[in-house]
């Protein structure tokens, strides 16, 4: 005898239908879909990182923006907005005090380059500023650290990823890359 379902409209998180229930939530499972690891991008590199491998890359294929001495700023392949950007240490460490003082000192000063570079491009009136630690605080790929720079304007957010599964990014990220590492030199 078949074991009625205790979930009878139950949907798989890749397919939810992403409306909102009784108490005003807005459920987006098809986030877990990235974050357990599906739809991640995977590496060639011996530890399967794409942080470790981006800086053996030409700038263009990793969309790296520029290359400091400890750490590096890159685009980040499933941006929240556009000229979203990631501060990235070369060394493959997954927390922020496993970082050397210099390690530290550099990521703060990419952050702030970043920023600049970014309002004098794109001329956000804000950001969203992040590190998440682990898989359970969020991070795409937690064995290697990364701080999110994230540009935002208003009404930036909206319902489209959610209704429409659609998130509107009105540039290519090969483009972005090529107008913040242009502008890199006299803005940071």
């Amino acid at each position: 005898m078949e074991t009625p379902n205790p979930l009878p409209n139950y949907e798989d998180a890749a397919t939810f239908a992403r409306v909102p229930d009784g108490f005003s939530r807005l459920w987006t499972p098809h986030r877990a879909v990235y974050i357990q690891g599906e739809a991640k991008p995977v590496s060639k590199a011996a530890c399967d990182c794409p942080f470790c491998s981006a800086p053996s890359q030409t700038d263009e294929s990793s969309l790296i923006v520029h290359r400091g001495e400890a750490a590096f700023v890159l685009m980040n392949l499933f941006p929240y907005n556009s000229g979203h950007l990631l501060i990235c240490p070369y060394r493959h460490v997954a927390e922020y005090p496993e970082l050397t003082d210099a390690e530290r000192q550099e990521v703060g000063e990419l952050t702030a380059s970043a920023m600049r570079v970014l309002r004098a491009v794109a001329h956000p009136q804000g950001f969203n500023l992040g590190m998440n630690q682990g898989d359970v605080a969020g991070a795409g790929i937690a064995a290697h650290l990364h701080q999110h720079v994230v540009p935002r304007w208003a009404g930036d957010a909206n319902f489209l990823p959610i209704i429409a599964q659609t998130k509107a990014v009105p540039q290519l990220l090969g483009e972005a890359r090529q107008l913040l590492a242009d502008a890199w030199e006299g803005h940071a």
